[in-house]
């Protein structure tokens, strides 16, 4: 959708341009990902110098001479740190900018010192994988997720990474879910793609998209009545094209599926009511598809 509201060209032009273009967005993807277990190392780093510091106190009360190091020494943390896999793709990325913009690092870790769940984990006398696993998963979704000044954070330093971080959030809770301390280094470095038949759909939704964006302008405006011209220019009129390129180029996929996904689409990008006016126009068009038996759908449960 990105990637189409983008669009300048016309149907005659090289798409290799803008299969470029969705193909680099989707691997920034990854590495907004990989930036937050980049973040998470460097939350790990701080809990073990605020230790230190607080050691070094020379007026430091007893607490100061002996922190709880229940946090340095989460066994999650250090999974993710002294893997050398990740670490090392981290670097070759150029991922790991925490060191110079070491103020959100410093922001993010008195939240979370602050916050009842790291007073209820340090007080916690049992230890174990699973309880050091789950109290990431709650600061990471309590705390860190939810933080202002990370989220511009992210967004100043690339504007897409705003779109991808439900995603990413999602995808990253899960792969930590599924951590056990014998889990191989590969695990914390999931595949972008599902297969190569994911990413090839990626680029042919695309391309018969834009070959065909002429054509798919001219049936929605004949779908309804005082048309705005506006909406068809608008993030609108993007989804209503993706959904018109699935129900005919994609016959495996159910229309229904191409309803709800571009339904989602519209509540979470466009305006209040764009996904009412969506959903008007796409039933009206697999209804009549339906009654002239046109684009009609292959496989099991399909609508």
């Amino acid at each position: 959708m990105q990637s189409l509201y983008a669009f300048k060209s016309t149907e005659s032009d090289d798409l290799a341009k803008d299969e470029r273009f969705l193909l680099h967005s989707l691997d920034s993807m990854y590495d907004l990902y990989l930036s937050i277990l980049a973040l998470l190392t460097e939350l790990h780093k701080k809990s073990k110098n605020h230790n230190e510091k607080l050691q070094k106190k020379l007026l430091g009360s007893d607490a100061d001479k002996n922190p709880n190091t229940k946090f340095q020494d989460n066994q999650l943390l250090q999974l993710i740190g002294e893997n050398k896999m990740l670490q090392d793709i981290i670097g070759k990325r150029k991922l790991n900018f925490w060191d110079l913009d070491f103020e959100y690092v410093d922001i993010l870790f008195k939240a979370i010192i602050k916050s009842k769940r790291y007073d209820d984990y340090i007080n916690d006398s049992e230890t174990t994988f699973k309880k050091d696993t789950q109290f990431i998963i709650d600061i990471y979704s309590e705390v860190i997720a939810p933080n202002d000044k990370l989220y511009d954070y992210f967004e100043d330093k690339k504007l897409t990474w705003v779109d991808d971080l439900p995603v990413v959030n999602t995808t990253l809770l899960k792969v930590i879910r599924k951590l056990k301390l014998t889990s191989p280094e590969t695990a914390l470095l999931p595949n972008l793609y599902k297969d190569e038949e994911d990413k090839e759909f990626a680029k042919s939704l695309l391309q018969k998209t834009i070959l065909n964006n002429s054509k798919f302008s001219e049936e929605i405006s004949k779908k309804t009545t005082n048309w705005d011209t506006e909406r068809l220019a608008s993030i609108d009129g993007v989804v209503l094209k993706m959904a018109l390129c699935e129900f005919q180029k994609f016959p495996s996929i159910p229309y229904k599926v191409t309803i709800n996904e571009y339904l989602e689409i519209a509540k979470e990008y466009s305006t209040p009511k764009s996904s009412l006016f969506i959903n008007g126009i796409l039933d009206k068009i697999v209804k009549e598809y339906q009654s002239e038996k046109l684009h009609l759908k292959t496989g099991r449960g399909l609508m």
